[in-house]
């Protein structure tokens, strides 16, 4: 879960993996795809580093539960560790 915040300055999680798209003008939105549609405080570019944070601490930690390396998956289908 990513911490966003609203407009009104309350704070809730989102699920990173259920938003379909974020879009910024000028207010920063995320369209769940549920259809739910948040406003935002946070810029898109800060969004998407809250993201890609998240999908890090989740490959570190199950990394470190199973001992074994992440390996990558290009897209020409060869793997790389």
């Amino acid at each position: 879960m990513i911490t966003v915040t609203r407009l009104d300055h309350t704070r809730f999680a989102v699920n990173p993996d259920l938003v379909e798209r974020i879009q910024e003008s000028p207010d920063t939105t995320l369209h769940m795809i549920d259809g739910h549609v948040y406003v935002i405080s946070e810029s898109m570019d800060a969004v998407i580093d809250l993201i890609v944070t998240y999908r890090a601490r989740v490959l570190s930690a199950a990394q470190a539960m199973t001992g074994a390396p992440i390996i990558a998956q290009p897209a020409d289908g060869r793997a790389e560790v």
